[in-house]
């Protein structure tokens, strides 16, 4: 494998927005002793040439880049601003002062909008050289762009009334938060070798796919290997990947795969 193209995606977090285990909840998921059923809220990193760029920036961000040492980030792009891909955005300030340099921030029109609302210490003119908080520079996502010489080919997801992008990198494919796949977007995702896509849990859901949504996608796309993501605690991980196809696999805090 030519490691100038190797794309190398670390889990940081495979949870839904309540993280697992849940708050005041004891069933046999949130009570598990299998790390893998402990789900903190979605994110990945995406590894090449020696850059890293964060995909969300979870509310756990700090213990997630401590427990996977992730030592940089070069950039941030977002999928969208529900609060469990944006709260933990004020952590990448330590990538800041790690690189000594402004974050680049990606995201669409909507989702710049509402994190330079949350976060405008974040985007604001820094006047003070050391007052501790993060120094953004916002990108717009209109199409496809490039990323550090790799292109990135956006796909917009339904994911209730939100907009949502996932992302396409060469063989690799980022679906996170989506209860349908436009056909455009299925379009730009066939021939993709690894998928990673949104399967909540077993039950319907009405802004996230369920697992055998989520294997019908997958059955349409044919890639190589496909990884669940975004779980919530209905889903123990030992017996739920049990029952998928072998090219199926359930993705658990932690996980690293190269490409």
């Amino acid at each position: 494998m030519d490691a100038t193209k190797t794309l190398a995606i670390q889990f940081l977090g495979t949870g839904t927005s309540a993280g697992v285990p849940m708050i005041g909840c004891h069933c046999q998921v949130c009570s598990s002793s299998d790390r893998r059923d402990h789900r903190s809220r979605t994110s990945i990193t995406v590894s090449y040439k020696g850059k890293t760029i964060l995909i969300d920036a979870a509310p756990e961000l700090r213990l997630q880049a401590v427990a996977n040492c992730v030592d940089r980030v070069d950039a941030v792009v977002f999928t969208h601003a529900h609060a469990d891909h944006i709260f933990g955005l004020d952590d990448v300030r330590r990538f800041n002062t790690i690189l000594q340099a402004p974050l680049p921030v990606y995201g669409s029109a909507d989702t710049l909008a509402s994190l330079q609302r949350i976060f405008a210490y974040a985007f604001a003119a820094r006047a003070d050289p050391q007052l501790y908080r993060p120094e953004l520079v916002p990108h717009e996502i209109t199409g496809p762009f490039n990323l550090f010489s790799r292109q990135w080919q956006p796909l917009p997801l339904v994911h209730g009334k939100a907009h949502v992008l996932g992302f396409r990198i060469g063989d690799f494919a980022y679906c996170t938060d989506c209860a349908e796949i436009p056909p455009a977007s299925m379009d730009i995702l066939r021939g993709v070798r690894v998928l990673v896509i949104d399967a909540l849990r077993p039950r319907p859901h009405p802004t996230h796919f369920s697992f055998d949504q989520a294997l019908e996608r997958i059955a349409e796309l044919a890639p190589q290997q496909a990884y669940f993501t975004h779980l919530a605690h209905d889903v123990l991980h030992e017996q739920a990947e049990a029952l998928l196809p072998p090219h199926v696999r359930i993705a658990y805090d932690g996980l690293a795969i190269s490409i």
